[in-house]
């Protein structure tokens, strides 16, 4: 069963910095990309940043670009979203999600094949 558990998030001030971590079970990571979801009320779900756990290619919204970094453990089951100099239009819940027959773009934009599975989803907020 696939399982994944989102961690990291938390409150922070304009300018500062989080590290969110997906912790996978329930599946062959090297099979696998996993990317990290975002959404604000009154908003869209946004595809921030994916990665392929078995090339390590990745994909980044335009809206974090520079700013964000995704990176995975293979030993750990874990793929982490380093976020800097945040912004209060950072804030949202973050999901990771992850999908099989997919490219790292394509799951960002795109949604993958549509049956991916979700974590549970942790709280960013960005305020002064």
């Amino acid at each position: 069963q696939v399982q994944l558990v989102e961690s990291g998030g938390g409150l922070v001030q304009p300018g500062g910095s989080l590290r969110l971590s997906c912790a996978a079970s329930g599946f062959t990571f090297d099979y696998y990309v996993i990317g990290w979801f975002r959404q604000a009320p009154g908003k869209e779900r946004e595809g921030v940043s994916c990665i392929s756990n078995r090339s390590g290619s990745t994909y980044y919204a335009d809206s974090v670009k520079g700013r964000f970094t995704i990176t995975r453990d293979k030993a750990k089951n874990t793929v982490y979203l380093q976020m800097n100099s945040l912004q209060p239009e950072d804030t949202a819940v973050y999901y990771c999600a992850t999908d099989r027959y997919t490219s790292p773009p394509d799951l960002c934009r795109e949604g993958g094949s549509g049956m991916l599975s979700w974590g549970q989803g942790t709280q960013v907020t960005v305020s002064s």
